[in-house]
Formats: structure tokens, C-alpha cells, sequence
């Protein structure tokens, strides 16, 4: 299975010598292609400084992140930016949409900037946000739609770039339950139809229980890991509390 992302003997620090905090330590895995992996943790436990790494956001201590056959630790400048445009798809929170621009335009943007053909954008406009069932609001502005639309709009601009890893923080932390569930669903749809690879962040069991695999991380190292193999969604959840109450983490969302 060809690998898309490595995250080899990873660390960072945080301070200075007099006061250094271990944001992550000595973390390694890697994601497959195709692959949705979920990280869990509860507040402090180094996930999101981990996102922060392997989002090129934040500087790594020591160790090496590889995407795509890349070290991207080393990249700087215009290619670090080329990277970002071209090999990462984000999905946040708070959604991040431009409430300047049209739903249509908020996907299209990525596209602009890569200089893709008019045509061509709105083909790949329209194909992914048919998928998404979010067609009948792309000349809706964001602050026009509810907040399950907004995120279905940001999995879209993730995603229509094709790049080759999609990194999700926490992206049902604002949502309805039933806006979660179907955000969720158009994860697993991206997934398993057009073999996207998605890294999700997460402290919630319900949305880790989407994933594939869960990664648990605790004190900035790996805790434990679990797969989903051949369960059903609610056998992967339970099998996820039963690890989380081994952590001491928070419980929430349950079915």
C-alpha cells in the first residue's frame, strides 16, 4: 500500500530552557493511501500541535514529516507554499468561507489561484458539490446557509483540488448533531468513493467512530490504536469509549 503521509520520530518543544514544555514526543505513523484516520485526544494531549505540524502551521523540533514522498520539514518559501496550495486540503471548525464571495466562488477560489481553466472549474465545481448535495446553494452567500451547509461547502473546497491529504480539525465542534451526522457522511462518501485520504482531529468518539483507524494520543506519545476492520460503526464507537475511559478523556456525543 502506497504511504501518503509519515510522520517519523517526531517532537516539539515549546519555551524555552528554563521552562520547556514536550508538545509531542517522539511520535511515529503513517496513513496509507485511502485511508481516513482519526486522532483523538482530550485538550493538551499535543493532537493539534501534532495538526499544526504536519500543516506545515507550525515548526517542527526534531524528527520528519513526509507527504507524498516529500520531507516537507525542509521545504521553505514558494515551495512551502506550493505544498500547501497543491497537496493539502483543510477543513476547520470555524469553517473559514470568504462571506464575500458566493458558495460557488468560496470552492472555485483554490482552483483560481492554481490558474485551472474557467471550464474546468466548473466542472469540478459542479461534479463535487453534487456529491455533497449542496448544489441548490452555490449562489448562496455563507452567512445565507446553515452551519451543516457551510461545513459541507468546506469539505468541498477541500477536496476539489485533489490533494493528496485532507486534514479536518475538529469540524463537527460547531455543528447540530444532525448537521455533524451528515458532515460525517459526506467524509465517509469521500473516503470510500472517490478514495480521498483524510486525517481527522478530534475529541469525539462519535465522529472518530467514521474513521478507519484511531490513533489515541496522550501526553504528547501514542497511547494506543485501534482499527475498524470488519465492525459496524456502533461496535468501532463502543471499542473507542472503552479506550477513552482507559485515557481518562472526555466522553460526549454518545449514540
Amino acid at each position: 500500500m502506497e504511504k501518503i503521509l509519515e510522520v517519523q520520530n517526531l517532537e516539539k518543544y515549546y519555551g524555552n530552557k528554563s521552562n520547556l514544555t514536550k508538545a509531542i514526543d517522539n511520535i511515529s505513523f503513517s496513513v496509507d493511501k485511502g485511508e481516513f484516520l482519526a486522532i483523538m485526544g482530550a485538550s493538551g494531549s499535543g493532537k493539534t500541535t501534532l495538526l499544526n505540524c504536519i500543516s506545515t502551521i507550525d515548526r517542527v523540533t526534531a524528527g520528519s514529516i513526509i507527504v507524498n514522498k516529500k520531507d516537507i520539514t525542509k521545504l521553505k518559501g514558494n515551495h512551502l507554499n506550493k505544498f500547501r496550495r497543491e497537496e493539502l486540503g483543510f477543513i476547520f471548525q470555524d469553517f473559514n468561507l470568504l462571506d464575500t464571495l458566493t458558495c460557488y466562488e468560496n470552492i472555485a477560489l483554490a482552483l483560481t489561484i492554481q490558474k485551472i481553466k474557467p471550464k474546468e472549474i466548473d466542472k469540478r465545481v459542479i461534479e463535487i458539490t453534487k456529491k455533497l448535495g449542496i448544489s441548490e446553494i452555490l449562489k448562496k452567500y455563507p452567512y445565507q446557509v446553515s452551519g451543516g451547509q457551510k461545513q459541507r461547502v468546506a469539505a468541498a473546497r477541500a477536496i476539489v483540488t485533489n490533494p493528496q491529504l485532507i486534514l479536518a480539525d475538529e469540524p463537527t465542534g460547531a455543528l447540530d448533531s444532525k448537521s455533524a451526522r451528515q458532515l460525517l457522511e459526506s467524509f465517509e462518501f469521500l473516503n470510500e468513493k472517490m478514495l480521498a485520504t483524510i486525517l481527522l482531529i478530534t475529541h469525539d468518539a462519535f465522529s472518530a467512530s467514521y474513521a478507519n483507524r484511531v490513533l489515541f494520543i496522550k501526553d504528547g506519545k501514542i497511547f494506543n490504536e485501534i482499527l475498524r476492520g470488519s465492525d459496524t460503526r456502533k461496535e468501532f464507537f463502543e471499542k473507542i469509549i472503552d479506550v477513552q475511559t482507559l485515557l481518562g478523556g472526555e466522553l460526549n456525543n454518545v449514540i
